[in-house]
């Protein structure tokens, strides 16, 4: 066997066996072995007798193998002889499995160099159905034949099928499989003579036998290894261990019952059926259904198809973390909708964040309060303009009628087209009842009455917010709602997207501390060092920065929970926004600054924006750029932050798309996106109401940048810039901005572009509008 092993591996890869490290079994310290190893100059390092964790590695190798090999089995419920080709089978996939040893590759990539294709992998001992050749089969014979699939073939590009009838094992590529199903093996009689099954009284060597054509070196030397590690100790039968896995079994049925018991969210109907929470949970969803007359039961027309529902279980929580409500959703199985027959369109727009802010300051501004409703499923209001035919619901089939499927009148949850049908039913409501749809962020509505009283209102999918300066047009609103839709009256806001809102007569404070705890729990950050600052002064980072690589995985969901939080917390959107740039090759340098963020926070926790009156109710911006910041293409970083009153309500830090060469024209392309936005929020606020009728002041802390963009002359400095950015010299000239110089320490979107001191930091912190909480409210 090792001849082999040792024959193929040198051969394959052009190096020779130096060190063979293996415990001291029978077959290891043979006469004849020893010396073939003698010959060929290969070390023989071994474990001390009874110490089997000095060969760790080949120990939990083989562990790994034996259960997902059991796994397998136990899946079909296959019989224990089948257990060398599951052993085998597991080999096979292992090295065609991302490990943690080798980031990005697989072994099989590792040793061969080429990444090996994933799209012939099926489940082991499913049904298989083979087809045969016209040669073997008359004119009214089967065309196909029915077969367990038990493996790979080493030596072809075929599947290895068994016969439970026949007995016998095939290679065939014309296969097509049924995945789910499997074969009745109580049926047939328990004699499979074909496979030698290893017992207690057998020998190691019989145990050892080699398979029948090694396809990776690493799939040998588990095999090898498993034999040799083994062997000379003894072996525990397959029995007793099946009956140490039945009481594993047991005992996580005993668990999975707890869990019911628990808070927490079952994973499908059948789990959900024993809990009479949820049995509440889905009647109230299928009774909101049919009091929507959302669907009515109809037989499937020829050459149409079905589309599966499924149940997903929900716990609401409120700002506190307590159990409001249980809730079951019946949600149609969208991904087998075909594009063009079952929907077309898809998009829906959605509030932006610094338009729901931007609503909150207008709110603290005139002393109004903010109130918050929920449609109550929401997307069975949006009317379907295709043909589209469900399934019956699980647990919920019409007795006698169960061949039946349901016509769907409306729109459902996981349909395609479901949130587009809603905007749609939505905005037209809106229209009819007049109120008026911004044309710059189409998820605002505001109506204006007779008395000069407006009403604003906001939406997010079934999410809505209002405001204003009259109580009658509010109860009005409630009262048209709730005859169109079925409402929940929520109140004045206090959770809304994850934001938690405090509102009081001194003003508004937004802040993220749940948010913030439960990604310091999952990171397990919790009782780290609070730091003074996100991003220590002078950090630089590139791709190529020292240290072991870091799971992409684990810090793509780091950095991905960190961006949320940017919604209320500005002041760590530099630091979040640097370490972003290398999600895809992290090394543990850059979780090294990922982990500082989190230990700001850590000692930042009630931090937020407060929203308060102030005297002069106007837009005004601050644009800064820094100059090369990225050391790895050379390009700069773009800051801006605009206010209305004392709090900021919008805010970017973006790394810009072309190399400047100067800080002048980085400057200028910084604030070229700057006024863009600024346009953009004139446009916005003239729809609410609060007309700027002075120019926009964009503070800049470069003379020259000013200088340009009031300059229309092009000379020898700025030729070379695009025109796009000199969008900047018409808007002054309309007189929508005026760029103001400003001192670099009052600059206060130098926070976003560049890591700063501590008493720096603080100060654009506080002139930011980021306070502790305790603070204000």
């Amino acid at each position: 066997m090792f001849k082999r092993f040792k024959a193929l591996v040198e051969k394959e890869s052009g190096y020779y066996i130096k060190a063979l490290r293996s415990d001291r079994g029978g077959e290891f310290t043979s006469n004849e072995f020893k010396t073939f190893c003698a010959e060929n100059g290969i070390r023989r390092p071994m474990t001390v007798p009874f110490t089997p964790q000095q060969n760790g590695v080949v120990e939990r190798k083989n562990r790994t193998i034996l259960n997902m090999a059991r796994s397998m089995l136990k899946c079909k419920k296959m019989p224990k002889e089948f257990w060398a080709q599951a052993v085998e089978c597991t080999v096979y996939l292992s090295n065609r499995s991302p490990t943690r040893s080798l980031w990005n590759k697989t072994p099989q990539q590792a040793w061969t160099g080429r990444k090996p294709s994933i799209g012939h992998l099926r489940v082991f001992g499913c049904m298989a159905y083979a087809h045969i050749p016209d040669q073997k089969r008359s004119k009214l014979d089967d065309k196909s034949e029915k077969y367990v699939f038990v493996g790979y073939d080493a030596s072809s590009k075929g599947y290895k099928l068994y016969n439970p009838v026949t007995k016998k094992t095939i290679v065939s590529r014309d296969v097509v499989f049924d995945e789910e199903a499997s074969w009745n093996w109580n049926d047939e009689p328990e004699d499979y003579k074909f496979l030698c099954f290893p017992d207690e009284r057998d020998e190691p060597s019989d145990i050892a036998s080699p398979p029948t054509s090694p396809i990776t070196p690493q799939q040998s030397t588990s095999s090898s290894s498993a034999s040799s590690s083994e062997g000379p100790r003894g072996m525990r039968s397959l029995q007793d261990i099946y009956d140490e896995t039945e009481e594993l079994s047991q005992s996580f049925n005993n668990l999975t019952l707890f869990c019911l018991f628990a808070d927490s969210e079952p994973l499908n109907f059948e789990e959900a059926s024993q809990n009479d929470k949820w049995k509440i949970a889905m009647d109230e969803e299928i009774k909101a259904i049919k009091k929507n007359d959302t669907w009515e039961l109809s037989t499937l027309p020829n050459g149409k198809k079905a589309v599966g529902v499924k149940w997903v279980f929900k716990i609401k929580r409120n700002e506190k973390g307590e159990v409001e409500r249980y809730k079951a959703r019946l949600v149609a199985k969208g991904y087998s909708q075909r594009k063009g027959i079952d929907y077309d369109e898809v998009f829906a727009p959605v509030a932006r964040l610094e338009t729901i802010r931007l609503l909150i300051a207008l709110a603290a501004q005139n002393n109004w309060k903010i109130f918050q409703m929920d449609v109550k499923s929401a997307f069975l209001n949006g009317y379907l303009e295709e043909e589209v035919y469900l399934e019956q619901p699980p647990g919920y089939s019409v007795k006698g009628q169960e061949d039946k499927v349901l016509k769907l009148k409306k729109a459902l949850y996981g349909l395609k087209q479901a949130p587009r049908m809603w905007n749609s039913r939505i905005n037209k409501y809106f229209l009819d009842n007049g109120y008026l749809r911004c044309p710059y962020e189409h998820s605002l509505y505001i109506k204006v009455n007779g008395h000069g009283d407006i009403l604003v209102v906001c939406l997010y999918v079934d999410d809505l917010i209002f405001t204003g300066n009259c109580a009658s047009m509010f109860e009005d609103l409630k009262k048209a709602m709730t005859q169109e839709f079925e409402m929940t009256d929520i109140g004045l806001m206090s959770y809304y997207l994850g934001i938690e809102v405090k509102q009081s007569e001194e003003g508004i404070f937004i802040s993220q501390e749940r948010y913030t705890r439960e990604i310091l729990e999952k990171f397990n950050m919790m009782n780290s060092k609070p730091v003074a600052t996100p991003i220590e002064t002078g950090t630089k980072l590139s791709k190529h920065e020292e240290g072991d690589d870091v799971d992409p995985s684990y810090f793509k969901s780091l950095v991905g929970s960190l961006r949320y939080l940017t919604c209320t917390r500005p002041d760590i959107l530099f630091s979040v926004g640097l370490v972003s740039r290398f999600m895809e090759s992290p090394t543990t340098t850059h979780l090294k600054v990922a982990k500082r963020i989190l230990r700001y926070l850590r000692g930042t926790l009630d931090y937020g924006l407060f929203y308060s009156s102030s005297k002069e109710f106007k837009l005004e911006g601050y644009c800064d750029s820094d100059w090369a910041g990225d050391t790895n293409d050379r390009k700069s970083t773009s800051g801006y932050v605009f206010f209305i009153g004392n709090t900021a309500f919008t805010w970017s830090s973006k790394k810009q798309p072309i190399v400047t060469l100067s800080t002048c024209e980085a400057e200028y392309v910084a604030a070229a996106s700057c006024v863009c936005h600024a346009v953009w929020l004139r446009n916005l606020l003239k729809t609410v109401g609060i007309l700027q009728e002075d120019p926009t002041v964009i503070h800049i802390d470069n003379k020259s940048t000013i200088a340009l963009a009031k300059n229309p002359v092009f000379h020898d400095r700025s030729k070379h810039i695009d025109t796009r950015f000199h969008f900047i010299r018409d808007c002054i000239s309309r007189k929508e901005v005026q760029v103001e110089y400003v001192k670099t320490e009052d600059q206060i979107a130098d926070i976003f572009t560049k890591p700063l001191k501590v008493n720096v930091f603080n100060n654009l912190r506080t002139l930011l509008g980021v306070f502790q909480n305790k603070k204000h409210v």
